[in-house]
Order: structure tokens, then sequence, then C-alpha cells
């Protein structure tokens, strides 16, 4: 799909989801070492997320459609070791890398119900084996959820064995926005580990 919708969020001042630093959730996976070897930022948006886990010393590969987000993010980067580029979420394994580590904050919600498990199977293609994936998306226990709110049952038959993965956790969390207030939105956080099975889903 094009990246000219999302692109547009960007050009007139801050994105709805653009809170001008990294995620809390982030920030404690983070600290309690949640993030190993080389990692992917999936709808890096600005940046702030991958920059703090590059701040850590961990390379980092963040991707989006939105090419003003990604030029904003190369310019903040500042030397750390962390790269932006321009890619499709559902056609991942054009990339040709793997990594150890994957982050999905805010993008697993965009989708509809048909392109999730293609998007999890994409994912799937550049996730080593054992791999570990976090996604923080919007919650449906509300009150006060953002849009697009999803459901476990909805991660779960999205990350499957079927699509190369398996659910470890889903835990509440919260997820700010800048409309939400300083304790954000309800939020689930899945941990999500790469398994070894045979990939069913076309992620063309």
């Amino acid at each position: 799909m094009t990246g000219l919708p999302w692109d547009a969020s960007y050009q007139d001042g801050p994105a709805p989801w653009d809170v001008g630093g990294p995620q809390p959730a982030v920030v404690r996976l983070a600290a309690a070492g949640g993030f190993t070897g080389a990692v992917l930022d999936a709808g890096c948006g600005t940046g702030e997320n991958a920059l703090h886990v590059a701040s850590l010393g961990l390379p980092v590969l963040g991707f989006d459609v939105a090419e003003t987000a990604l030029a904003i993010a190369a310019e903040n980067a500042q030397g750390r070791n962390a790269e932006f580029t321009v890619a499709d979420a559902l056609g991942l394994h054009r990339l040709g890398r793997t990594f150890d580590t994957v982050l999905d904050c805010g993008l697993f919600h965009t989708f509809d119900a048909d392109e999730r498990p293609r998007y999890a199977a994409s994912l799937s293609t550049v996730a080593k084996p054992g791999a570990t994936l976090y996604v923080l998306c919007f919650s449906d226990a509300g009150p006060d959820t953002g849009p697009h709110p999803i459901s476990r049952d909805d991660l779960r038959e999205a990350f499957t064995s079927q699509t190369g993965w398996a659910v470890a956790a889903i835990e509440p969390d919260r997820v700010l926005t800048r409309f939400h207030g300083d304790s954000g939105a309800p939020a689930w956080l899945a941990t999500i580990t790469r398994g070894q099975a045979c990939i069913e889903v076309s992620v063309r």
C-alpha cells in the first residue's frame, strides 16, 4: 500500500502517536534486557523507540512507509547505530536481513483481520529462529480505548505456528498518544517467540 496517507500525518506537526520520546513499555523492556542482538523496529515512525534501543549499543533497523517520519528519524540518529528505510510490512523478506529481536509498537493494530496473518508471516521471514517479538498495540479492554482496538484473541489468531510464531504472554499495558492524557490508552504488550514451523501464509 502507498505510504502517502501515513506520510501526511507527519507534515503538519507531530502525528497523534508521535509523543516525542520512546514508549514507557519499550523503556522498561530495554532496562530489563529484553532487546538483544540485531533489532528490527516495525513501523518505526520518527524513530524514538529505535533510537532508545540503539543507545544501548545494539544495531537497529527501523522501517516505515512514511518518508517524512524516516527523514526525521535519520536526522535524530546522531551517530547511534540505527538505520531507517522504507519497507512494505507485508513483504519484509525483501529486506534480505534477519534479526534477533523485533519490536512492533503501534503497527499491528493498523491491519485488518485478513492482513494480520500475512503481516505475522512476513515478520517471521526476517526473524531468526528463537527470536523474540514484542507487540504493543491498542487494547479492547477500555475505557478510553484507542482506534482499532485489538483483543487477546486477535493476537493469538495472527501469531500461530502456521505463521511461524508462538505467543508466550499477553499482558495489559499502556501506550502514550497525544490525545489520551498522561496515562495513555489501554494496550496489550505481547511477547512472542519465533518458532521453526513452515510458513503457510502467503507473504507476497
